[in-house]
């Protein structure tokens, strides 16, 4: 007989963490911990290896700071985020931090498990209208990271090599460069490479002055 999931429920209000628990056990999941703050979720997750850590963002020590330690510790874990805030901060904060799911309290008793099951195949587990907001999110970053050029098609460049860029534009050395990034010279010189490659340009000038245009 195959055993039941387990979860790991982390939220600072007793009655949630009971109405989780009984919402969870009736759709045959197994509760392993009830703990009430982000390092105590970080040291359950390590010592029993559930399957799934449902945490509240706004826990004490912060439930992005526990997804984001268990998700470098406890990698086989899928993190899922359980809140009140559809601010849009915390939802982006969850994701970035590893959450491969981010539910609501409102959440109905019986949608909770189907949801937590898509997540253990894989699935992420979002209510609509924030799939709608990560869409957005992603059509937007995309937008920034392109470089308009003149009678040209836009190029796009890494966040990290448009910060090269701007710093070239500045008239930063390579030297200098390296030194506000925390980077080596060679890592330096490897982004220039790649935008002067993207840009279609010989050198850091033509670069400088591609854009100056």
């Amino acid at each position: 007989m195959r055993e039941r999931e387990t979860v790991l429920v982390a939220d600072d209000h007793p009655p949630t963490r009971a109405g989780v628990r009984l919402a969870l056990e009736n759709g045959g999941f197994s509760v392993c911990a009830e703990v009430g703050d982000a390092a105590a979720a970080v040291e359950a997750a390590f010592r029993l290896r559930p399957d799934i850590c449902l945490l509240d963002i706004h826990m004490p020590g912060s439930g992005i700071a526990a997804a984001d330690e268990i998700g470098a510790r406890v990698p086989d874990a899928a993190v899922v985020m359980l809140t009140v805030s559809q601010e849009d901060e915390d939802l982006f904060d969850a994701l970035e931090a590893g959450a491969i799911g981010y539910l609501l309290k409102d959440t109905t008793p019986l949608r909770l498990p189907e949801a937590l099951r898509a997540v253990l195949r894989g699935e992420a587990a979002l209510p609509p209208h924030l799939v709608t907001k990560v869409v957005s999110e992603f059509r937007q970053r995309r937008r920034r990271r392109r470089v308009s050029l003149p009678g040209r098609k836009p190029v796009e460049l890494t966040d990290r090599e448009r910060e090269v860029l701007a710093m070239m534009r500045d008239g930063l050395t390579t030297a200098e460069i390296a030194e506000r990034l925390f980077v080596a010279p060679v890592t330096v010189r490897t982004h220039i490479a790649s935008i002067l490659r993207k840009l279609r340009v010989p050198n850091r000038s033509a670069a400088v002055e591609l854009l100056q245009r």
